[in-house]
């Protein structure tokens, strides 16, 4: 059986109310959300000064933090996932402005470990605007591009968690990109 066999049989029976499979999937779901963290991170030329494992920490206690979560699937899970980070990000870059513009300082449980250089708070807090933006008028485009770029999951990961093919992501996700880039230029 595969890992992700493992994870998707694990989150059903944990689903089920078996807290021994909880404690069996923690490990997997684990490093495979600290390697989603680490691929986002690598590729944010903004984000160096972030801590995986913080960002990481803070997904997963609001992940799990449910009595019992509803999950259809792994991929469902790190749908979820991406997204939550996605909103750890954009919480803490704006808390970053608000600190900046002199508006008193907020507390972050992970901000110790969590600094932005402006201008990424200022990019992610567009991003998410403009992501906003992008689902309202086509959803799928902005989930692959939360997917890709908060979630850290290559074109065949998102082409599994939406249940199409590799090349239709890649495909939405440049349409996606094209529009999003036009939409922040706007913005600016």
């Amino acid at each position: 059986m595969s890992i992700e066999a493992d994870v998707t049989s694990l989150l059903v029976e944990w689903k089920s109310g078996n807290e021994d499979a909880k404690e069996l999937l923690i490990p997997l779901l684990y490093d495979e959300l600290h390697r989603m963290a680490e691929r986002y991170l690598r590729n944010e030329s903004g984000a160096r000064t972030l801590q995986p494992t913080a960002l990481v920490h803070e997904a997963y206690l609001r992940l799990v933090q449910h009595s019992l979560p509803d999950w259809e699937s792994r991929a469902h899970f790190f749908g979820v996932a991406a997204y939550l980070m996605r909103q750890l990000l954009v919480e803490h870059a704006r808390r970053n402005q608000t600190q900046k513009r002199g508006q008193g300082k907020v507390h972050l449980p992970f901000d110790e470990a969590l600094t932005f250089a402006p201008e990424s708070s200022r990019d992610i807090v567009n991003l998410d605007a403009a992501l906003q933006a992008l689902a309202e008028f086509d959803e799928r485009k902005s989930k692959i591009i939360e997917l890709r770029f908060f979630g850290g999951l290559t074109l065949d990961e998102v082409a599994r968690v939406l249940t199409i093919s590799p090349a239709t992501v890649g495909r939405e996700q440049r349409l996606a990109e094209a529009w999003l880039y036009r939409e922040m230029q706007s913005e600016a």
